[in-house]
């Protein structure tokens, strides 16, 4: 339940177009739903704007698709990240119309009533190569199902940097942007040099052995000389996405 869905229940009770006690029993369940297996947090909604987010890897299918369910049936907004595709069927039955994004191992569902967020402007989402597209795509994703436009920038790596200066003023037209990056990690830093927002860098694991899985450009990012660079973890496209939205919602 959102503050908006909150209010309008509030409204009904104070008008007397809906009981004390039909009140309650809608919001019984407000602050979680325990399923046995996994208690699932309906308030996060109402906290933060945007609903718990179901993490798939570690998960049974027939658990990823009852969570799953429990969080669409309120109306809300619905996420599903690292999904392998192996575990797609219960969930697309228990939880129809969404979509599943093979690139972002993501399955995500937005329904048309969702109330969509006032927004600042749009999220540049720049990745440096190909490689570092599936972390990319995650944060798309993560951002589209929050209700926040878009702009996706592929393979504008320093290696070849009139890629990514071609692309200068839409990146920084945006709000915040999203620079993703594995080998040495300097692409948020050379974004940061060129707009005056927050850059939200994310190190992948993508690069050969002195890359160290994605250690190497984390602690490039997190050493940056761009003051407005902030990092999250090692091919976390969802937790920039997400720290994005947060930054670009009035």
């Amino acid at each position: 339940m959102d503050e908006r869905s909150l209010k309008k229940l509030l409204q009904a009770v104070a008008g007397g177009k809906v009981t004390a006690d039909e009140a309650a029993a809608r919001l019984r369940d407000l602050p979680f739903a325990d399923l046995g297996y996994a208690v699932v947090d309906h308030h996060r909604q109402l906290r933060q704007g945007f609903p718990e987010v179901v993490y798939g890897e570690g998960k049974t299918a027939e658990q990823i698709a009852g969570i799953a369910k429990e969080i669409a049936a309120r109306g809300a907004p619905l996420l599903v990240t690292r999904l392998a595709a192996e575990k797609l069927p219960p969930l697309e039955a228990a939880v129809p119309g969404g979509t599943y994004h093979p690139l972002a191992r993501c399955y995500a569902l937005r329904p048309k009533r969702a109330p969509r967020p006032k927004v600042r402007g749009y999220v540049a989402v720049v990745c440096a190569g190909t490689s570092d597209l599936p972390v990319a795509e995650e944060a798309a994703v993560t951002l589209a199902v929050a209700g926040h436009p878009v702009r996706a920038i592929h393979d504008v790596g320093v290696a070849g940097i009139h890629r990514l200066l071609k692309r200068r003023e839409e990146i920084a037209g945006a709000s915040v942007v999203i620079a993703v990056a594995g080998m040495e990690g300097a692409l948020p830093t050379a974004v940061a040099g060129l707009v005056g927002v927050p850059v939200v860098a994310v190190p992948t694991s993508v690069g050969y052995g002195a890359a160290l899985g994605g250690l190497t450009p984390l602690l490039g990012m997190l050493t940056s000389c761009a003051p407005n660079v902030a990092v999250v973890n090692i091919d976390n496209g969802f937790g920039a996405g997400f720290y994005a939205a947060m930054i670009n919602r009035r």
